[in-house]
């Protein structure tokens, strides 16, 4: 069964934007002959397997979409399309709507483009019965991130389109667990804007007010994510205040230095939380690596004409350390936090002559493990 889910995982392929090649066509390739001994066992554990798979295959065309396609009005749009179907509640909130609950952060990074941003709440309510608090899944969308006024430099400014790889792990992950009923209640919610400089940007010195209240000072506008996660990680626990919540992100290059393309860094809060997280890890094949969450970085992204800021005093170094301390400042006291920086692990490069690089699914597979291992209802 496992063989079968990896034949399928390589089997994908974005040709969405490609003219068929007819020589193509003519020619068949005959790398290799596998014989696949099946039973109804292992049949019908790749039923539930070929669920998931359809998550991460979603995952990895979102991030795959070139971005004058996917920008964040037409995003939400698909997410409903993909999701309302198949029993997942849908609400979006335009600019009106978060200008109007306070959500100064992200409209701070989406206020440069012409593509406004949105917020998407998606609710899978499978275990109706229970009255546990849901558990909680937010991604960073931040559809293309030229940087804003803190521009980015040219070379590599393509890849920015998959910037908005934790988003989409978090809806591959909302349609895997449809698809195999998953027996368990999950909030998610993504942000999604596009980072762009223009007349209108937010700038380097401005202070804005985040949904949570707190005044963010800004110091760098290519640190852009952080504002993103940062409104909607308020608003999740103030509205469904859920059992624990876990984020995803392509949040620092620090991570790519520390790791590489090989673990995704976790920050985590909640020991029992971690031990979760590491064994579905080392059973889905998606690596993780606890990374150190100190108070002194938490302390270091403290404001000194602000609340906070969104650059640490301490400059540059610890970089992906200090991201997570800013967003431990919107995360109450008691509820458990796991935050994924997947920077590293969200696209990977390949043959330059089929794909320079191609979004993964990175998270759909670990985070659904971690769901079906621990918190469903048989």
């Amino acid at each position: 069964m496992r063989w079968k889910k990896v034949l399928a995982l390589r089997s994908y392929k974005f040709e969405l934007y490609q003219s068929p090649d007819e020589e193509d066509e003519k020619t068949v390739l005959s790398r290799a002959h596998f014989v696949l001994f099946e039973s109804d066992v292992a049949n019908d554990l790749y039923a539930v397997q070929a669920c998931v798979n359809q998550g991460v295959f979603l995952a990895r065309d979102l991030v795959n979409e070139p971005p004058n396609v996917l920008y964040p009005d037409s995003y939400a749009k698909r997410i409903k399309e993909q999701l309302k179907p198949l029993g997942v509640e849908i609400e979006i909130l335009d600019e009106k709507k978060m200008r109007k609950l306070g959500m100064g952060a992200i409209l701070a990074v989406g206020q440069g483009s012409d593509n406004p941003p949105r917020m998407v709440i998606m609710r899978w309510n499978g275990d109706k019965a229970s009255t546990d608090a849901p558990l909680a899944f937010v991604g960073k969308g931040v559809t293309f991130d030229t940087g804003g006024i803190s521009l980015k430099p040219g070379p590599g400014m393509e890849d920015m389109k998959m910037d908005m790889g934790g988003s989409a792990a978090v809806v591959g992950l909302m349609k895997s667990l449809a698809l195999r009923d998953a027996k368990v209640n999950v909030v998610a919610i993504v942000g999604l804007a596009e980072n762009m400089p223009s007349a209108r940007a937010y700038r380097p010195a401005d202070i804005i007010t985040s949904y949570a209240g707190k005044t963010i000072e800004v110091l760098n506008t290519d640190a852009e994510g952080r504002l993103v996660l940062a409104d909607a990680l308020s608003y999740v626990q103030k509205i469904y205040k859920p059992s624990l919540i876990i984020d995803l992100a392509t949040l620092t290059g620090a991570m790519l230095i520390a790791l590489g393309h090989e673990y995704c860094g976790t920050f985590v809060t909640d020991d029992a939380l971690w031990e979760q997280m590491e064994r579905a890890g080392k059973a889905s094949d998606e690596k993780l690596w606890r990374m150190p969450l100190d108070k002194v970085w938490k302390k270091d992204m403290e404001g000194t004409i602000s609340d906070t800021q969104n650059m640490a005093k301490s400059g540059r170094w610890a970089g992906s350390c200090t991201a997570a301390g800013f967003l431990w400042h919107f995360i109450d006291d008691d509820t458990p936090w796991a935050h994924m920086d997947i920077a590293g692990t969200a696209w990977i490069k390949t043959d330059k002559d089929i794909a320079p690089k191609y979004g993964t699914g990175f998270g759909v597979r670990v985070l659904d493990r971690f769901v079906a291992e621990n918190y469903e209802q048989s």
